[in-house]
């Protein structure tokens, strides 16, 4: 069975999540008229796109960059809605909120992704690439020897 990333996993997660945030934002920002109501929806909806696409490209190279990106366009985006609007500062909150749980899934996916293998390489589970077997470690503890 393959080992999926934990990493992978919670960037697909929480970028599903954003994209719904995003939308409900974008309906926020037309119904308060921070642009015209086409910049308002084009951008709105690119993000969402975006965020729902991105989890199928996560994998190939430069997948989280597209992902770091996103969170700072988001970012970009919600400082410029606070000099439009004073209630567009909330939108700064929220991205604040985005891109701390981006980095958290970036951070903690990252962590467990490297933990298991580590404890693969320790326990002689994980397969190697050219074939052979994998070798097989036997770990000693205080119970075994009394």
């Amino acid at each position: 069975m393959k080992n999926r990333s934990t990493k992978r996993a919670l960037a697909s997660m929480f970028l599903a999540f954003e994209a719904i945030i995003i939308f409900f934002g974008t309906l926020v920002a037309f119904g308060l008229k921070f642009a015209d109501a086409g910049t308002v929806w084009t951008i709105g909806l690119a993000l969402s796109l975006i965020a729902i696409a991105l989890p199928g490209v996560l994998s190939r190279p430069g997948g989280y960059v597209v992902g770091w990106i996103l969170q700072f366009a988001i970012l970009v985006i919600s400082i410029w809605s606070s000099t439009v609007d004073p209630v567009g500062v909330f939108y700064i909150f929220l991205a604040i909120i985005l891109v701390s749980m981006w980095i958290w899934a970036m951070l903690a996916g990252g962590t467990v992704d490297a933990a298991r293998v580590a404890w693969e390489r320790a326990n002689g589970t994980q397969t190697v690439q050219n074939g052979t077997e994998p070798e097989v470690f036997k770990i000693d503890n205080d119970k075994e020897k009394k």
